[in-house]
């Protein structure tokens, strides 16, 4: 066990386990950095679409806050199937004030670009 603490292998590991995060942290920013820039050069469409479902992924995180003591928060995230008249469906993450006001079944005018939804008119 002395070996491995002195004899550098600790060291290496350590070094290789902070390389994969931050190669993790980066990847996850090109990433989404190509995609909003993905987003943007494409061209805004309205398109007549329908409401055939809905999702909520929600995320739970615990924290210790000390004296043995849990903080808990979470984060939802909403998402809407939307089927336009060539029959192709797309889901589209949405605000929590536009997953409420739109119900499955919905038939109107949406609006998106990209990946990016915009608006849904009824």
């Amino acid at each position: 066990m002395d070996a491995f603490f002195f004899g550098g292998g600790f060291q290496i590991l350590f070094f290789l386990t902070f390389a994969l995060i931050l190669g993790m942290v980066v990847f996850t920013f090109v990433r989404n950095i190509g995609q909003w820039s993905k987003n943007n050069r494409s061209p805004r469409l309205t398109v007549d679409a329908v409401a055939v479902a809905k999702r909520e992924e929600v995320s739970v995180s615990h924290h210790p806050t000390g004296n043995a003591a849990m903080h808990t928060s979470s984060h939802t995230e909403y998402f809407i199937t939307f089927q336009v008249e060539s029959g192709d469906r797309m889901e589209l993450p949405v605000s929590g004030s536009e997953y409420g006001m739109i119900v499955e079944g919905d038939r109107g005018r949406l609006t998106f670009q990209g990946t990016r939804f915009l608006s849904f008119d009824r």
